[in-house]
């Protein structure tokens, strides 16, 4: 038999199953996989030459580029407590970890494709509105295993990958951009990160087991 940990609130137990546990969080910092084309969300102090001209945003191969951590946190104007979970639905920004900006978008063309362009905006994590994205996924939970997609709030376009590759300076990695149409491009998932203990999480199923 499997060993379910028991965990106490209040003087009540209440057993928490394992993908109660694995939810991602509010504090958390993570690394994105696009599963359809295996690179990880990624951002660097480069600007785009076109377009906004703001910081740049792609997809690279590596597993072990510091420069694709982001912060989850809460919409703009808002604070999402450390270890809430977040909810299917949920809007969220993305803050990149070693540039302080959040991940953005906008009606300008990105560079490759022709799609929505993506940029990093803003300063030490305050940017705007645009910086908003809500989360699509299947239960009420995003939870660290499962893949999900990313909305643009405003502007209603997926965040995706499909392939086209930039050159120098930085050769061999993909675009990242916006699209109107749900497909495979546009599924992500938590990878590598740290994980902040889904602490309200945890108390509601305590107070579900009392009622």
């Amino acid at each position: 038999m499997a060993v379910v940990p028991l965990l106490l609130f209040g003087g009540l137990w209440s057993v928490i199953g394992a993908s109660n546990v694995a939810v991602v969080t509010c504090g958390s910092v993570v690394k994105l996989l696009n599963t359809r084309h295996n690179v990880r969300l990624h951002s660097h102090d480069v600007r785009y030459g076109s377009g906004s001209g703001q910081q740049s945003v792609t997809g690279v191969t590596s597993v072990d580029d510091s420069n694709s951590y982001w912060r989850i946190r809460g919409k703009t104007a808002t604070v999402c407590e450390r270890g809430t979970p977040i909810k299917c639905g949920q809007p969220i920004r993305l803050t990149h970890v070693n540039t302080g900006r959040n991940l953005h978008s906008h009606h300008f063309t990105s560079p490759l494709s022709g799609n929505q362009e993506v940029s990093a905006f803003g300063e030490e994590g305050e940017g705007d509105y645009l910086d908003d994205w809500t989360v699509l996924c299947n239960g009420p939970y995003w939870v660290r295993d499962g893949e999900v997609r990313f909305k643009h709030s405003s502007t209603e376009v997926l965040l995706s990958v499909t392939g086209e590759q930039y050159g120098r300076p930085i050769s061999g990695q993909k675009e990242v951009h916006g699209m109107a149409q749900p497909s495979q491009n546009n599924y992500w998932k938590a990878m590598e990160g740290i994980f902040m203990k889904p602490s309200e999480l945890l108390k509601a199923e305590a107070h579900h087991t009392e009622l």
